[in-house]
């Protein structure tokens, strides 16, 4: 229990939860925790004990002895017997606080504590109008109580009745930043914090703080290895994200048709998707401040045609912002290679004489930059990665600004599933590059010749 005493007595630490099995000397925490707030920092203190009867014998069995023999706290908890101590078997004050003991089956010896009482919704399936029945239930049979509410996402209304216990009155929410949590998950804080914020009316952070809330979410995502969900409300990749022609169309010239709140105003931003359903007015959007040519109506017409067959092909450019970019500046003559691949080779140690060689992989690059060939080799882990590795190399004395270009996500899906392992993939690579991200994406039946073309069209568009 050392490791929760350090807690207890660490200032930054708001809030202990211990997980144990019974005998093991959580009583003994207790004590000491109460010990620290009667000699080092006082304030109001309540334990409660399952049982009214409970209460009264951990408080004459242990706490008293514990306040009395102790020499740091003898003297501050005047004996109860005084005549002007004001201190009773369940109530006792000390210098700057008081702690008060009581039993979990006594409502009205809660409600007259400083308390709350936090209402569970364990297995995440209650409806938001039972909800509210509850609370105004036990508010009439126990007057004045405050309340906190926890709830769990199996039904999908975790938002819901967090914000309808709010409505009835709730004081304190309990929930984890993302909604991470077991089986569906809890409460997400990020979606509470956003409508209460914005549309109803608390100020539940300091001011400006608000617009830190998408930075935090991908920070806790990225924290956790884990790729959150796209269409996250608020925070989500995807939240503000629109890809069907009327849509861009609509939210150009309206947001509110499309978007419920300014993204801005939770540190996210509109994204606007091209795919084989956009638009002239996604185009637009998208690149038209980049390129004035995507204002001539036949420019817009080849560039949706291109994208259209090679969707077909199996190219997603829906995340793949660099390799779109490369395809609009080929079709409005704008595209000027820095280099030109000729050719890259793989050698896998592990296929011939180092059976344990940890997935290192051996890869070589040669390219041609102006009139000069370049050819470089370098060790990675997988072929990707000494690639990856090969390229830079090859590019870093033309280009050095290619160092601080890094790969941070490489995902690959089947396109025709159909043809079993005959199929295409499509391999998607994410890097970033001076504070900003892209995608970039290539597309062939060999796994490892879509990455390099992938690779390819990040290294130009960078």
């Amino acid at each position: 229990m050392r490791g929760v005493m350090d807690a207890v007595s660490d200032p930054t630490v708001r809030q202990v939860v211990v997980m144990s099995a019974a005998q093991v000397g959580k009583t003994e925490v207790l004590l000491n925790m109460l010990g620290v707030h009667v000699d080092q920092d006082p304030a109001p203190i309540l334990g409660v004990q399952p049982t009214l009867s409970m209460a009264q014998a951990f408080s004459k069995d242990q706490l008293a002895p514990m306040l009395r023999d102790t020499p740091n706290l003898k003297g501050k908890v005047r004996d109860p017997r005084s005549r002007d101590s004001g201190n009773t078997t369940l109530h006792k004050v000390f210098p700057g606080g008081h702690v008060t003991i009581a039993g979990a089956n006594s409502a009205a010896g809660l409600a007259s504590r400083p308390v709350r009482i936090v209402l569970c919704d364990t297995n995440g399936g209650v409806m938001p109008h039972q909800l509210a029945k509850a609370i105004r239930e036990l508010r009439k049979a126990v007057p004045g109580v405050k309340l906190g509410i926890h709830v769990h996402n199996d039904g999908g209304l975790a938002v819901a009745n967090t914000l309808r216990a709010i409505e009835e009155g709730i004081v304190q929410v309990q929930g984890t930043i993302n909604g991470i949590g077991e089986r569906c998950g809890n409460v997400d804080l990020t979606s509470i914090l956003g409508n209460l914020e914005l549309k109803m009316g608390y100020d539940c952070l300091p001011e400006g703080r608000l617009r830190d809330l998408t930075n935090l979410s991908r920070k806790v995502w990225e924290y956790l290895g884990m790729q959150g969900p796209s269409g996250q409300p608020f925070v989500g990749p995807s939240a503000f994200a629109h890809k069907g022609g009327v849509h861009v169309s609509a939210v150009q010239r309206n947001p509110e048709t499309y978007e419920h709140i300014d993204p801005e105003l939770v540190g996210n931003s509109r994204k606007v998707l091209i795919s084989e359903l956009a638009g002239g007015s996604n185009l637009k959007a998208k690149l038209s401040n980049r390129y004035p040519e995507l204002e001539d109506a036949n420019a817009v017409r080849s560039i949706l045609n291109e994208v259209q067959d090679r969707e077909h092909a199996g190219y997603s450019y829906e995340n793949a912002d660099g390799s779109f970019d490369l395809l609009v500046r080929r079709q409005i003559g704008k595209y000027q290679p820095l280099f030109e691949p000729v050719y890259y080779r793989i050698y896998s140690p592990s296929n011939e004489q180092q059976p344990d060689s940890e997935g290192l992989i051996e890869a070589s690059a040669k390219i041609r930059v102006g009139d000069t060939i370049e050819l470089c080799a370098a060790e990675g882990n997988g072929p990707v990665d000494a690639l990856n590795k090969a390229l830079q190399r090859a590019l870093r004395e033309t280009f050095p600004v290619v160092t601080n270009l890094h790969l941070s996500d490489y995902s690959v899906r089947v396109v025709n599933s159909t043809e079993e392992t005959a199929a295409k993939v499509r391999v998607y690579l994410e890097h970033t590059f001076q504070g900003g991200a892209f995608g970039t994406i290539g597309v062939n039946v060999d796994i490892i010749q879509a990455s390099w073309n992938a690779l390819i069209e990040a290294y130009q568009y960078a």
